[in-house]
């Protein structure tokens, strides 16, 4: 993984005359003239559906880390996860944490809701830390190392790990983004002391966050008490991921009810009927002791996570043959291992990007938009470079390969593009 330039231009490849009109800051993206209705070939969904398959329970598969740890507790979100790991940790007011500041915000808030102190290190375009100043960090008193691990990529656990055992710092491996990735066989999550993963971000599951203890163990944690999910939250939830699949599949149907569930939505919001919303951004300190709903425990039985790694691993490789050198990628390496999470590219202008790809029929995720207000006003230039720019491509277990061809095509015909000097 490489270190991107610090000043981004746009760049069009057609011709210079083009390019000249983007430097003025002209937009090559013209969602009106987007394919719409009948012209759209697919309908490509930025997450996996639950296909009725996955109902059906399997004899014959073998669960991976970290559904086999010895020490698992199963929440409803992994950001409860996270909150009940610090309040068990009990640090002491001059014990602080050291998180990225490159970071959804929901970590971050948990943290603090926990009573902990935080202090950011940097992450550089490339993903990866600072080491030199997270080495001067971890010597300054801190006695948290956080790491994330983005899209399914590896943190320098080495390094890492070295810095802080020499220190007596705890480390926390934070895999919402890299569940079932093992990069040189090694499952990530299992190296720290504990581990902090988000289910539904790679499977088909209505909820799901996991909290992993892989020494030192909390016995706090062990006695909590988790009232389960609203069965309308996770019916709700289980009925949008299924019209996700058929949509993909079929799209007039699955568009029609996709309008359906939209309009059941919307008579339960006026009905004020309360649910538990996930994938959102923010932290609720009233919803902490909610757990994992019991269909999930059921469907985690039931799928072939080998093929879901496979066919990952497929679509990335098939989007970086077709974008390598013609778009800008965030990641070119592409370890052994390695489960993506999404395919991610370097945009011009992310908002616009993103609409004339899902006029296309493309959902895609604007990659950390935002952060903590108090990190904000810390960001480095990589941090606030990453935060314009990264687009997140879909390359889920259910994109077929003509779909990942197709995603290819309309990010090579919108010429997007981050002009590196």
């Amino acid at each position: 993984m490489r270190d991107l330039s610090p000043t981004p231009q746009l760049v069009n490849s057609a011709t210079d005359r083009r390019r000249r009109v983007e430097d003025r800051g002209s937009s090559i993206l013209d969602p009106a003239r987007s394919p719409r209705g009948r012209d759209r070939r697919y309908y490509v969904s930025a997450w996996p559906g639950l296909k009725p398959e996955h109902l059906l329970a399997r004899a014959d598969i073998a669960v991976p880390f970290p559904f086999n740890a010895v020490r698992r507790s199963y929440f409803y979100v992994a950001r409860n996860a996270i909150y009940h790991l610090f309040r068990a940790l009990r640090l002491a007011r001059n014990e602080t944490v050291l998180v990225p500041d490159y970071h959804s915000g929901n970590e971050v808030g948990a943290i603090r809701a926990a009573g902990a102190s935080i202090r950011f290190y940097r992450i550089t375009r490339s993903l990866q830390p600072d080491l030199e100043e997270l080495e001067r960090l971890c010597s300054s008193g801190a006695r948290v190392l956080y790491l994330i691990h983005f899209l399914g990529w590896p943190q320098p656990l080495e390094e890492a790990m070295a810095v802080a055992r020499d220190r007596n710092m705890i480390v926390v491996e934070d895999c919402a983004l890299s569940l079932l990735s093992q990069p040189e066989g090694r499952p990530l999550g299992s190296a720290g002391d504990y581990a902090v993963y988000c289910l539904y971000k790679t499977l088909p599951v209505p909820n799901g966050g996991l909290l992993v203890q892989n020494r030192d163990p909390l016995r706090e944690l062990d006695r909590l008490r988790l009232r389960p999910g609203g069965r309308v939250s996770v019916c709700g939830r289980v009925v949008e991921l299924m019209v996700e699949w058929i949509r993909s599949r079929h799209y007039g149907v699955g568009t029609a009810l996709s309008l359906l569930k939209r309009s059941a939505g919307r008579f339960l919001t006026a009905a004020q009927v309360s649910r538990t919303p996930v994938g959102d951004i923010g932290f609720d300190i009233g919803r902490v002791n909610i757990g994992m709903s019991p269909l999930c425990h059921r469907l985690l039985k039931n799928f072939d996570y080998e093929w879901i790694v496979k066919r990952r691993r497929e679509n990335f490789q098939l989007m970086l043959r077709k974008l390598s050198g013609r778009a800008s990628l965030l990641l070119e390496e592409f370890p052994e291992g390695v489960c993506p999470l999404f395919f991610p590219i370097l945009v011009p202008r992310k908002r616009e990007a993103a609409q004339a790809l899902e006029e296309r029929g493309i959902n895609v995720v604007q990659f950390w938009n935002h952060g903590d207000r108090e990190a904000a006003r810390l960001h480095s230039p990589h941090t606030r470079f990453l935060r314009d720019h990264v687009l997140e491509l879909p390359i889920h277990q259910d994109v077929t390969p003509e779909q990942a061809e197709y995603v290819a095509d309309q990010v090579l015909k919108l010429n997007l593009h981050v002009w590196r000097s």
